[in-house]
Formats: structure tokens, sequence, C-alpha cells
């Protein structure tokens, strides 16, 4: 019987134009030519794998930039400068930040109760789908509780009084922002106090678990913003190989051999196909850029103020990105190219817009002074903020003295009518006290404008936004 099978292959393989021997070889290794095919499918594959390979570079900067291992928990005990290299952060925020790895079995997560602060966060796997929310939003309603984080494909018991939260991957983050909602130093206080309050540890430690370690992280480096060369096909590479391949991946995966990613071998392109690499991420980097494929859609009519129609239906869906019929993997790399951590259900107590462009059409830019002039009474039940960015990398400008301000800023100038100027220049003091935002020259930039508790006002747009115009530079 083995014989007629082994027969019966051989005229497979005769037809296909194969000798029989063919049977008994290995998978040829990846060639090392730059095809056409090859400069196609690693522009696809750079589209496709930005959610990776940003978790993967926060990853990274989370062990080098913080010394920090699996379970330790990163806290901001302020609110973030520059160096918080991330996409779009805010400046107003008391951030918290924790990378966990289920390959070893569960982990438990414990959350305090929000108190009287303003809570929001989430729990994200590796291709940075939410798994759930938390805070008074979240799946503990604020009240806090301790949850069960447990492997794809766990079977095993989840002990009383845990809520289960079972991961599609073996990798995944936390970020959790604490808000002060006033001016209050005790709210500050507060912030840094509930942080040092969460919890991480094995479950195969729950009988006694270890001292959690809380690593400060203000006021330091934490480069976690992937760069668009040939590396940010490594850091596909190995998140690939860390996790299980989803059915909604399969075709994918079975292009990026093509480019010599695949299951069970090294990445090692020649150095011919890590140029061609480089010059792809480069081409979807500027595409990125400048929105690529998604549509934006001015907010204020005659203003420069825009948001994203393309991603409302999509963060209704919990941002699985999934819609309809496709996976809509463009507007996915949008997305992450422009921020992180998303919400697993739309809430309603933050609203953003962003301006990356003058009325006139042209980028703004750091060699250029601009103002906004910001009408009295802003729709925002809590405070207001506005935050700039490198169009660049999405991230803070490096170096900038100051990168936000928000109406709780104790000493922001507002007029007598109840309206604040901004300005954006180069040379912005560290203090803040000019309400200037620093700009770099050389650096395109964009504005983020965020609101806190949005008010009707905003939604139906009686109160107006006016555009970031640019100015005659001022002199000091």
């Amino acid at each position: 019987m083995i014989r007629h099978k082994a027969g019966f292959l051989a005229l497979v393989l005769g037809l296909a134009g194969l000798p029989a021997t063919s049977l008994a070889r290995p998978a040829a290794a990846p060639s090392s030519a730059v095809t056409p095919a090859f400069e196609r499918r690693a522009a696809e594959a750079a589209i496709w794998g930005i959610p990776l390979a940003s978790f993967d570079a926060m990853r990274d900067a989370y062990f080098r930039d913080a010394g920090a291992s699996y379970n330790d928990i990163l806290y901001w005990s302020t609110p973030s400068n520059w160096k918080n290299q991330t996409t779009t952060p805010n400046s107003t925020s008391h951030y918290v930040y924790a990378n966990i790895n289920l390959q070893d079995g569960p982990v438990v997560f414990v959350m305090p109760p929000s108190g009287k602060l303003s809570v929001y966060g989430n729990l994200q796997d590796a291709w940075q789908i939410p798994v759930e929310d938390f805070g008074p939003a979240g799946i503990d309603e604020g009240k806090g509780g301790t949850f069960l984080l447990t492997p794809p494909g766990y079977a095993g018991p989840v002990p009383e009084g845990m809520r289960q939260l079972a991961m599609a991957t073996y990798n995944g983050y936390f970020l959790i922002r604490l808000t002060p909602v006033s001016s209050d130093p005790r709210e500050a206080v507060a912030a840094n106090a509930l942080a040092r309050k969460m919890r991480l540890y094995p479950l195969s430690a729950v009988a006694a678990p270890p001292a959690q370690r809380y690593i400060d992280m203000s006021d330091r480096l934490f480069d976690g913003i992937a760069r668009m060369d040939d590396r940010f096909f490594d850091r596909i590479a190995k998140m690939l190989a860390e996790e299980p391949a989803a059915r909604r991946d399969m075709v994918m995966r079975g292009m990026l051999r093509t480019i010599g990613i695949q299951s069970g071998r090294a990445f090692a392109p020649s150095p011919e196909q890590r140029a061609a690499l480089a010059k792809a991420a480069a081409q979807v980097h500027g595409d990125l850029m400048v929105d690529g494929q998604v549509s934006r859609t001015p907010w204020w009519p005659g203003e420069g103020w825009s948001t994203s129609a393309d991603l409302l239906p999509l963060a209704k869906g919990g941002f699985t990105f999934e819609l309809d019929d496709a996976l809509r993997i463009d507007e996915r790399a949008w997305f992450y190219f422009k921020a992180y951590a998303s919400p697993k259900r739309l809430g309603a107590a933050t609203f953003y817009v962003t301006q990356a462009k003058d009325p006139a059409g042209a980028w703004l830019t750091g060699e250029k002074d601009y103002a906004l002039h910001i009408p009295a009474n802003v729709p925002a039940g809590q405070f207001w903020s506005i935050d700039v960015y490198d169009l660049e990398t999405s991230g803070f400008l490096r170096d900038a003295p100051v990168v936000g301000i928000d109406s709780n800023e104790p000493g922001l100038r507002v007029n007598k009518d109840g309206s604040v100027d901004i300005r954006f220049s180069v040379g912005a003091s560290s203090s803040g006290k000019d309400n200037r935002i620093s700009l770099t020259p050389g650096k395109r930039w964009f504005a983020m404008f965020r609101f806190y508790g949005p008010k009707p006002a905003l939604f139906d747009k009686s109160w107006v936004l006016p555009s970031i115009r640019e100015i005659p530079p001022q002199s000091e």
C-alpha cells in the first residue's frame, strides 16, 4: 500500500514537472534577490504589521529605558514631557504602563478603586486590540477588582474572586491614564498613590505574591516609537514568532514568505533586500504622515480642525478593525501610526480634533510662528488641553521645553473676556507661563485639541475653535 502511495505522489510530481526526489528535499532557503514581488509585498507588510511593530517598540523601551521586567509597573508621577516618546500621549495625565507575557501561564492583575479620580485605561493584546477597559467606564465600573489574564487556549481554573480576561495573544500591555481634573495638587498625589496600588504577578505565586516593583518614569526617556526603516520588519518577524497565527492573518502570513518572514526560519534578509525593505518602509511612512487612505473631515466648516469619520464605526466595533466583510488594514495602519491603547468601548469622556495645515493649506512647520485664539466658554465640563506632535513620528517634539498647555495650568494667561491666546514658536520657556508651546526648526508638526467632558455646544457646533494661523515673528 505504501509503495502505491509513493508511486501516486511520484506521478503527481512528474505531471508538475518536478523530480520525485523533491519529496525528500527540505524547503529551499528564501531567495536573497529583490524582485518586483518582494518590493510589493514589503510595502503591504509594513502597512499590515504596524500594530505589532509599534507594540514591540514600546516593549523594547520598557526593557531598555526603564530597566523593567515583565509585570513591573511603570508610572509617571508628573504629567509627561517630551521624554515620553510614544504616539500622541497627552501632557496632562499621569500614565501607568506595564508589559505582560503569558507563555509561562496566567497573570493576576489587581486594579484598585478609582475613587474621585478621572481614571481611564485598558489592557491590549499584541495586536493592540483592546481586551478590556478599566475605570468608571470599564469592566470594574471604577470599583476595582482582581482579574486573571489567561493565555490562548487556557482551560484551567479561575480562582474564586477573580474575573477571567482571556487573551488571544501571549503578549500584552496595560495603559492606565490618571487625569487630575483641577489644579489642586492633592489630585496628583492621589493619582500617584492609586498607581502604586496596582499589582501584577503570576498566578503560580498567588499564595505568596512577590513584592511589586514600581518604576517612576517622570523626566526619563521612554523611546517607544517604531522607526520606519528596514528594522521595522525585524520587529514584525519577531512578534509573529512569539504569537499564534490567527485565521484572519493566514493570507498575509503566506505573502510574508516572499520577503523571508515565515514560521521556523530566522529572518535574514540580504543587504540588497534590507535596502529594499528600508525603501518600502519609507514609502509607507510618507503616506501615513499625510493621512494616507484615511479621509479627514473638517469639524467646523472653514476651519482647519478635523476628525476622521472613517474611524468612528471601527471605534464602535471595539477597534478590531473588522468591519462588514473586510479587515480594514489601511485604517488600522493610520491609527497605530498616530495613537495606541484604544478603548474597547467608545465613551463620551473626551473628544479630539487635530490640525496639521494652516488655512492656506500649507503644513505647519517649526520655522514659523503661529497663534491660536481659544474663545471663552470652551464646551469642556472638566478642562481642555492642546498638545503639539512631530508629524514624522506622532510623538512629542524632541527636546521641546513645552509640549502642551491645558486650562488647569496655574500660570495660564486668560483674557478679560475668558478667552485664551496660545502662541507656537521656537524658544518657549520651560515654565509654560507665557502661553507658548515649543516648536523645532525643520520639523513639521500637528496639534491635537482635547475636550475633557465635552458639552453639547461642541457637537451642535455653536462653539467654534478657529484655525491655528501663521503670525509674524515676535520679538522677545
